[in-house]
């Protein structure tokens, strides 16, 4: 009986033996508690550079409002992200053609509402117009036979090209850049008397860059921001993805991230977070 418990003990230290070796074995090797994650299925997100939404970080990896909540509500829904950068101009051909699975980045679902499958609302921004501190520029009606710069296929171009439909004044020129870094470059040479972006970016432009513009009070519109999925897309993601968004939108997540990267939050939420709770 005794030689039996001596066995007993030896194979309980054995195994508390082997326990500790498999869990030195994951302290020295990160990277195997990370086998999980790694086996996730991927999720293709198409953007492009737009601070302080989706850019590179210090590190060279992405970064931003859109790359935290993507990764937090695809990780909820068992999915890991992958970030690419995309020609913003096609990226419904790339979404349609499943190079990408969506396209997520500071992009306004109003008015696209049939052109893709969305998820969303998860944040607000508005599209303003932004001059020169010094210009004679104060309403959007001053806008008349002014030059403005935009991003090609994006909100403030289609208010533009359509302004009298909108309500906007007919402008001189409008100029439809591919590459929005050049928005900035544009007003700021004087090639155009003012820009039209999201406010967001703009005044991230100006904190990065120590430039002071002066945004209208009156906005473009108001937009609510959503991630497109295929039109025909087969499965119910994008609805899992908007059930997520009510949730991190509930429990604060959303707010969290959003205040890491701009001031005033609640701004960028006005009536999401109570939607939730209706």
């Amino acid at each position: 009986m005794e030689k039996y418990r001596r066995g007993l003990r030896l194979a309980a230290c054995l195994l508390a033996l082997a326990t500790c070796a498999v869990l030195l074995c994951s302290c020295l090797h990160p990277g195997k508690a990370d086998s999980y994650t790694a086996a996730m299925p991927v999720i293709v997100v198409g953007s492009d550079n737009y601070p302080p939404f989706n850019y590179m970080g210090t590190d060279g990896a992405p970064t931003g409002i859109d790359v935290e909540l993507a990764t937090e509500a695809f990780g909820r829904l068992g999915y890991r992200v992958k970030f690419v950068t995309i020609d913003w101009e096609k990226k419904k051909e790339l979404v349609e053609n499943d190079t990408i699975d969506c396209i997520w980045g500071s992009f306004s679902m109003d008015g696209r509402e049939e052109e893709y499958h969305w998820a969303g609302p998860y944040l607000y921004s508005r599209q303003v117009v932004a001059v020169r501190s010094d210009s004679d520029i104060h309403t959007l009606q001053d806008l008349a036979d002014k030059v403005v710069a935009v991003q090609s296929t994006t909100k403030p171009e289609e208010l533009f090209l359509n302004a009298e439909q909108n309500g906007l004044p007919r402008l001189r020129r409008l100029y439809s850049l591919q590459n929005r870094d050049l928005l900035y470059t544009t007003l700021l040479k004087g090639y155009a008397d003012a820009l039209a972006a999201h406010e967001s970016a703009i005044r991230q432009f100006m904190k990065d860059y120590s430039v002071e513009y002066r945004i209208l009070d009156e906005p473009l519109m108001t937009a609510r921001l959503g991630v497109a999925f295929a039109k025909e897309r087969g499965d119910d993601l994008p609805q899992q993805l908007t059930e997520v968004f009510r949730e991190m939108l509930a429990d604060g997540t959303v707010r969290q991230i959003v205040s890491r990267y701009l001031d005033d939050p609640g701004h960028y939420l006005d009536g999401l977070e109570d939607s939730t709770h209706a």
